[in-house]
């Protein structure tokens, strides 16, 4: 059984754990592609279960698909919109790892990156599927994971890299974001082509843009792209996996040579996430 075709299956006995025995149940965590897929094949709503997806954070580019029964619809979390309910504040949680001043993570002083606490943690044995996004800061990193694999990583998770860490636990409410930054571009097109928006909005050429989308690493709204020649809408958000995040802010009308007038908004990050 080749991997999507046991996402698919995985993600079927979670949804039909829910809706018999009208508990909560959710995955482990998922990367865009997969998230995509599961999107794409079950929608939000399997009968009484609604789906929602959430990885701690607005921005979280691995997430956990969570089926509710039907009396937990509606449950929002503070820290969360709407959309996002207070179960996952249940099943997630936060893992601050903190370097000492004055540590390295090599010979060469430099600071540790996504890679060595990523590595330090597929050294202890833990599955990818319980760790989310990884935001790393100055001086340590917020590591979000699924609350049952709390307690193993704070005994076991010591160090990164050549660096000496400590560990705490503290909640989704008090998770350390970088701030968020973005610029605005001003952009003429030749039509509302998927191919065109991305070209203009990460300043590639329209056939690296086609074969990104080739390749599986375009998102729309979640939704992995596959067509280069779809139609953006107004307020899409545009991903390129390891390239970075934009939104088609607005589409402003036809120019006098017949262009199409865009407004993109290209966010970018301080530090990866994923």
């Amino acid at each position: 059984m080749d991997e999507d075709r046991l996402l698919s299956v995985q993600a079927e006995d979670i949804i039909d754990r829910c809706g018999r025995q009208d508990i909560p149940v959710h995955s482990g965590f998922l990367d865009p592609a997969q998230q995509s897929m599961l999107r794409r094949s079950f929608g939000e709503k399997q009968g009484d279960v609604t789906i929602v997806y959430s990885g701690g954070y607005e921005e979280a580019e691995r997430v956990v698909m969570a089926c509710l029964p039907y009396y937990m619809t509606g449950q929002a979390s503070e820290e969360e919109n709407e959309d996002s309910p207070a179960y996952f504040d249940e099943i997630l949680t936060v893992v601050r790892a903190e370097v000492p001043k004055g540590s390295a993570a090599s010979g060469r002083g430099r600071p540790l990156s996504h890679s060595d606490y990523l590595g330090a943690l597929m050294g202890l044995g833990v599955k990818r599927s319980v760790i989310g996004d990884i935001i790393v800061h100055e001086d340590g990193a917020d590591i979000i994971v699924l609350k049952d694999m709390a307690e193993y990583l704070l005994m076991n998770f010591v160090s990164a890299g050549k660096a000496r860490i400590s560990t705490e636990e503290v909640p989704l409410s008090s998770l350390r974001l970088p701030e968020k930054r973005y610029e605005e571009v001003n952009d003429t097109v030749a039509s509302l082509r998927l191919d065109a928006v991305l070209a203009s909005a990460f300043r590639m050429s329209r056939g690296k843009a086609a074969e990104a989308v080739r390749q599986g690493l375009v998102f729309v709204d979640h939704l992995e792209a596959v067509k280069s020649d779809m139609n953006v809408q107004e307020g899409a958000e545009l991903v390129i996996r390891h390239r970075g995040k934009a939104k088609l802010m607005q589409v402003n009308g036809r120019t006098r040579k017949d262009g199409i007038s865009i407004t993109i908004a290209r966010y970018v990050s301080p530090a990866r996430k994923d």
